[in-house]
């Protein structure tokens, strides 16, 4: 079998229309790396891909035209054996009352071939959410400015952030990712590109919060320069906050008291190995200071009997113990706000967001290396915006290693992601049907669509929306492929739909009543213009000054204006500012609306310009008013009046 045969028969396209609707055929070299970096995977025989059964509907499953009959199959979960039956024809009828769950499948043939798959049972639809319509504010929290944070938005700002919102009359927080990046590295500061999404950026912890803080002379001088800079000073404020947690860990253990170190054994027990996994591999990594896979052989792979070892030995034991301390105090922050939320009444609370993937020197792709690629960047072929493609640097799941270990580490990274939230947002959601992927060493045209068991990733999603209460949105912008959307929605799995985008051929903003009901609409995001930039052109000039195409001429923004004008007479909006585009996104059916802080504020620069990373200060700036400010900078009685269809206070 050549290359492109087997690539073929393993869900690779090594052929695609690139969004500039040129044909692009992934070379061989390309795609020869890419079929290295997969896991060992033999084309089935008898059952084409995982089964999933919807409770409560009749389920059915085709055989393949090379599995000879009769075909005997067994369910089980563990050791337990669920169902078991034979098929005599090439349709196999599911029994219904399966516990909702993943399982495994074992089938065998008449020919004597076997195989294992997983068969999972998926609620009707995910978490729909217990609310009509509302609207949240986004934020990105390392940017909020107070009087007492360190140079950097915390966990206390975002408690404050809450009751602003609730003021207002908005039913929560919409955050920039809260992934745990690498506490060595602190200009790598992209929040889309964690160590891991299992844990939380130790960054936002509120250290002044720990009761066994106490601040020192020295930190308070240091904490003056950096509350006045209008950028986040990662490199200095990083040490700064580790330096505070480490006296503030001393502290717990010399005087824990008794229900703080109960407190702290409950989350260690709640997060079990996977806690003390990060832990160790966090000692491990600051010890070697090379990349996990050139460690000692002892170390290249999770091993809970070496981290045993190590959270024993004398100079290593406190370590790991520290990084603990770190996260719980993280999480049991996080778990304040969003308890502060549901005190408050607001109906989504936090609303997170989910990078696609993990940097692959990082916790997560060391700790499941079956389901992620190291060797393997997520990414995106060439379009109008981006004609060279991107290769964002990132590891993400493989479709092969997921089925292998039944969709645990999706799961688990799901859960995560929901576990303070009211809903979450999964970036670049196409990547559950397939993900672009460029080898290490390629550049990004050369890479090549992975198709992933997009309906079986679905049910998982939907399964943990439904246990964490936690509605679900997927990004998915761009080239929407067939169907992708009909059968995201279906699952009950909103779509985000900016009106950037929301258009016709012709350039003309669709009418209100276009947009979808269980969708979340918002006008931007934090890779695309703010509001005053884009009336502004700012974004084309920054974009050119930088010597990146904007996909876009200054005609084209003219024509864009007028039609926004256009659009927003026919809703009898006779005005352009921001509240005039709030109060038409507030008449869409669609049931979460987001509104930037930084468009409330009127501000002209984006969080982040993607395909720059030097060039540009992504991830850096900080709001120009504090929080205490945001009543008197915001134009409150126009925010109230444009969102009073549906805010909480509205009539």
């Amino acid at each position: 079998m050549d290359l492109y045969s087997k690539a073929k028969t393993l869900g690779i396209q090594t052929e695609y229309i690139d969004g500039s609707g040129h044909l692009r055929v992934t070379t061989p070299e390309a795609l020869a790396a890419i079929l290295a970096a997969l896991p060992p995977e033999t084309p089935r025989r008898i059952v084409a891909e995982p089964v999933v059964i919807r409770a409560g509907r009749a389920a059915h499953t085709e055989l393949s035209e090379a599995a000879q009959l009769p075909v005997q199959w067994k369910v089980t979960h563990g050791s337990g054996l669920l169902a078991q039956g034979e098929a005599r024809e090439r349709t196999v009828a599911w029994p219904s009352g399966l516990s909702e769950g993943v399982h495994r499948l074992q089938l065998s043939d008449a020919s004597g071939a076997r195989e294992e798959i997983p068969l999972l049972v998926g609620p009707q639809a995910a978490f729909g959410g217990e609310f009509d319509r509302c609207w949240v504010i986004a934020v990105q929290l390392y940017g909020v400015r107070s009087a007492r944070n360190w140079g950097i938005g915390d966990f206390t700002d975002l408690q404050n952030l809450l009751e602003f919102a609730h003021w207002v009359g908005a039913d929560g927080i919409g955050l920039n990712p809260l992934h745990a990046l690498f506490d060595d590295r602190p200009g790598d500061c992209s929040p889309y590109s964690p160590n891991s999404r299992l844990f939380l950026n130790a960054l936002y912890i509120d250290v002044e919060k720990i009761p066994e803080f106490h601040i020192d002379a020295e930190t308070r001088a240091a904490l003056a320069q950096l509350r006045t800079r209008d950028m986040v000073d990662y490199v200095a404020v990083g040490p700064l906050k580790w330096r505070a947690l480490r006296a503030a860990f001393a502290a717990f253990k010399a005087n824990p008291g008794l229900g703080r170190w109960q407190d702290f054994e409950n989350y260690r027990a709640e997060q079990g190995a996977l806690l003390s996994r990060f832990a160790c591999f966090e000692v491990m990594r600051h010890s070697f200071n090379t990349p996990w896979w050139e460690w000692p052989d002892e170390w290249r792979q999770p091993n809970d009997a070496a981290c045993a070892k190590l959270r024993r030995a004398r100079d290593t034991a406190g370590e790991v113990e520290f990084v603990e301390f770190v996260q719980w105090t993280a999480d049991r922050q996080l778990a304040a706000c969003q308890a502060l939320a549901h005190k408050l009444g607001m109906r989504v609370g936090l609303y997170l967001d989910v990078a696609v993937g993990v940097q692959s020197d990082g916790f997560d792709a060391w700790n499941e290396q079956t389901a992620i690629s190291r060797q393997l960047g997520v990414g995106a072929p060439p379009d109008p915006l981006n004609t060279a493609g991107q290769d964002w640097g990132l590891a993400g799941f493989n479709a092969a290693g997921l089925e292998l270990r039944s969709f645990a580490p999706f799961k688990q990274m799901l859960r995560a992601s929901m576990r303070h939230a009211g809903a979450i947002r999964l970036d670049h959601a196409f990547g559950l049907k397939r993900l672009y992927l460029v080898p290490r060493g390629f550049g990004p045209a050369n890479g090549a669509y992975v198709l992933m068991p997009f309906e079986a990733l679905l049910a998982a999603t939907a399964q943990e929306s439904v246990a964490s209460r936690c509605v679900v949105i997927g990004e998915d912008l761009g080239t929407v492929p067939e169907g992708f959307r009909e059968q995201m929605n279906g699952w009950g799995i909103w779509s985000y739909l900016v009106m950037m985008f929301e258009r016709d051929g012709g350039g003309v903003f669709y009418n209100a009543d276009h947009y979808l009901t269980d969708a979340l609409v918002t006008f931007n995001t934090h890779d695309l213009s703010t509001y005053a930039g884009w009336r502004s052109f700012s974004d084309l000039k920054t974009k050119r000054a930088l010597g990146i195409d904007p996909g876009e001429t200054d005609q084209m923004r003219w024509d864009a204006l007028g039609q926004l004008d256009a659009v927003l007479r026919r809703h009898d909006i006779h005005h352009h500012d921001l509240y005039s585009v709030v109060s038409f996104l507030a008449r869409t059916r669609s049931r979460i609306m987001v509104v930037s802080m930084e468009d409330l504020l009127g501000l002209v620069d984006q969080p982040n310009i993607p395909g720059t990373v030097y060039e540009h200060p992504n991830w850096q700036r900080r709001l120009p008013v504090s929080i205490a400010q945001l009543a008197s900078a915001i134009d409150v009685d126009a925010l109230k009046h444009a969102t009073r269809e549906r805010s909480r206070n509205g009539s």
